[in-house]
């Protein structure tokens, strides 16, 4: 099975550029065997990669943009979702290959046997969790009962309460403080998130762009050849 990775060698987005950096260097990272296809200089594999892309994962404007990766003709996806699978530690399931012997992933099928390995475990401890609760149960009532003995004359002066309830206050006031902080922060981060996706968005429809005047141009070409 040889994995392709779909490229354009000379895009003038840096978004793209980026992006097909990471997937190669975490494949040759991960030792991965794959095969770069140019498609800014050979319009065969360009019109490879835009036909065998599934419909459903195409772009509203039914124009695929690289990085575009496959697994012989098998389709494993763009460069979000092979940055989800990296994440989610799941690229060799994303790329259709087995794991290494090392390898902290595990196969789908150990997944799924673990999972209902897990399930039946814990049906066993909760049924002998049942039969031990009854007895707990008593005990903590004896226990509860020589409690409520031993604190029922134990009451704080009311000057210890008053300094309890100024502590709570003055922590009360700082817990609020904190909050307030985290939420300019947080919304500072969504602002600069925003503003890198629409830097991210611009700089895929100049490429985009592009692409479809080097096509019309070829066509252009081909008409007064003729």
């Amino acid at each position: 099975m040889v994995i392709k990775v779909f490229l354009a060698s000379s895009s003038g987005s840096t978004a793209i550029k980026k992006k097909q950096q990471d997937v190669v260097g975490f494949l040759e990272a991960i030792k991965v065997e794959y095969t770069q296809l140019d498609i800014a200089c050979n319009e065969e594999n360009r019109m490879w990669m835009r036909n065998n892309v599934p419909a459903e994962k195409k772009p509203t404007n039914g124009i695929p943009l690289p990085p575009q990766i496959f697994n012989e003709e098998y389709y494993c996806g763009d460069y979000d979702t092979f940055f989800d699978a990296k994440e989610d530690n799941l690229v060799f399931s994303f790329l259709g290959l087995p794991p290494p012997p090392g390898s902290k992933e595990v196969p789908v099928e150990d997944r799924n046997g673990d999972a209902h390995g897990e399930e039946e475990q814990a049906a066993d401890e909760e049924e002998e969790g049942e039969g031990g609760e009854e007895e707990v149960a008593e005990g903590e009532d004896a226990d509860d009962e020589g409690a409520e003995g031993e604190t029922a004359g134990d009451e704080a002066p009311a000057e210890e309460q008053e300094e309890e309830e100024e502590a709570v206050e003055e922590t009360e006031e700082v817990t609020e403080d904190t909050e307030a902080r985290a939420a300019e922060e947080e919304e500072q981060e969504e602002a600069d998130d925003d503003r890198e996706e629409e830097e991210l968005q611009s700089e895929e429809e100049e490429e985009l762009r592009q692409l479809e005047e080097e096509e019309e141009a070829e066509v252009q070409e081909e008409e007064d050849a003729e």
